[in-house]
């Protein structure tokens, strides 16, 4: 059966890859999955010069931004911030604008394409990954894995060429560092992956602050330090670069967490209200499989406390900065709630591999994976 259950999942690789491949045009490769806006008022010079497939200005998305940036990846071109809103705060995610410079080869047009399919490639390493937590050897971890692999949040990274994916990958290496008693390492991952995305250094929490493996002896401790230096060097060492540029207006957009529970309980309010005037079944509706799936997996892992595990360490972690976000990220048509707790839905579906009894995990896993409903809307895999 193991074999099976493998060869299905290589069908659902080459589905997802058929998918992809959907948004390749001959004359601007797979710039389709940044989603650029009609017109050039948020385009860079640079940027017109390369075939890029655009959109109408209301279906463009945030990763345009990041992928201008690539193309300037030392953020020394003032036209290059002029292209896009909340400059110094795009210039502070720079990592995966370096990596896409760097695949590129310092090439425009093919920076673009790195840029566009860098999320690609880190679904497909992701995949492999997690067959270490999820060995596809049975049917339940084949739907947990699968339930990780087409989440909404992580297609949307994919559809969208965003940072959420590639944050997710050197996240779930940081854990695996961590679980080898590599923390240096481990600390070193999350401090780099800080430059993608702030909260990626929740990434620390993998480290062995809890549980039996907590630090026990004097040489311990020191160790412990060095790992939160690592962790935090890299963000500060960037801003400081960038404070030389942007001065006072270095941390514009930062202003994203609100009192805990009142962005989560304002929008299912919302959403409840909504979708009780429209349907279930509306568009509107489906915003309730992205609200609803969330708010469980934060209770499962409330109930299912497993201090010595660094999966559960990591994504306890986003479950209590889900309760900080302020609305704006909240807002269920964005995407954005699912792509920033996505280490949260991974581990809630690593930790749901060990729910022994038939019931309690179907209950948990149907009601904390709502959101593949709407992942085919993001995506369409078919």
């Amino acid at each position: 059966m193991q074999n099976v259950y493998r060869g299905i999942a290589l069908a659902l690789v080459a589905i997802f890859l058929a998918s992809v491949a959907r948004f390749y045009h001959r004359d601007t490769g797979f710039t389709a999955l940044i989603a650029f806006p009609e017109g050039h008022e948020y385009e860079a010079p640079a940027l017109r010069d390369i075939p890029h497939y655009q959109y109408p200005q209301w279906a463009s998305y945030d990763g345009q931004f990041y992928a201008q940036r690539a193309l300037d990846p030392l953020v020394r071109d003032p036209e290059v911030d002029r292209a896009m809103d909340l400059a110094p705060y795009r210039a502070r995610r720079i990592l995966f604008s370096w990596t896409a410079y760097l695949l590129g080869m310092g090439r425009p047009a093919w920076i673009l394409e790195a840029f566009a399919l860098q999320n690609v490639a880190s679904w497909l390493i992701l995949a492999v990954l997690l067959t270490r937590w999820l060995p596809l050897n049975s049917s339940r971890a084949l739907l947990l894995w699968t339930a990780c692999m087409f989440s909404h949040g992580l297609l949307w990274s994919v559809r969208f060429a965003l940072l959420d994916g590639p944050s997710l990958v050197l996240t779930t290496c940081a854990i695996l560092a961590a679980e080898r008693g590599r923390y240096l390492l481990s600390a070193g991952i999350s401090g780099i992956n800080g430059l993608g995305r702030e909260t990626n250094v929740l990434g620390v929490l993998a480290q062995p602050f809890l549980g039996k493996d907590r630090p026990s002896t004097a040489w311990e401790w020191p160790r412990l330090a060095v790992a939160l230096v690592l962790v935090v060097l890299p963000l500060l060492l960037w801003e400081d670069y960038l404070r030389s540029i942007y001065r006072s207006t270095i941390f514009a957009g930062g202003d994203q967490l609100t009192l805990p529970g009142t962005a989560f309980a304002s929008t299912a309010g919302r959403v409840l209200a909504a979708t009780k005037t429209a349907g279930l079944f509306s568009p509107t509706g489906l915003q309730i499989c992205v609200v609803v799936p969330m708010a469980v997996q934060g209770i499962y892992l409330a109930l299912r406390r497993r201090y010595e595990t660094p999966w559960w360490r990591v994504a306890a972690g986003y479950a209590l900065l889900m309760l900080l976000i302020d609305r704006v990220l909240w807002e269920p048509a964005t995407g954005a709630i699912t792509r920033v707790m996505l280490p949260m839905t991974v581990g809630f579906n690593v930790m749901l591999a060990r729910e022994e009894r038939a019931v309690p995990f179907w209950w948990w896993f149907l009601t904390g994976n709502l959101h593949l409903i709407p992942s085919f809307w993001v995506m369409p895999l078919i």
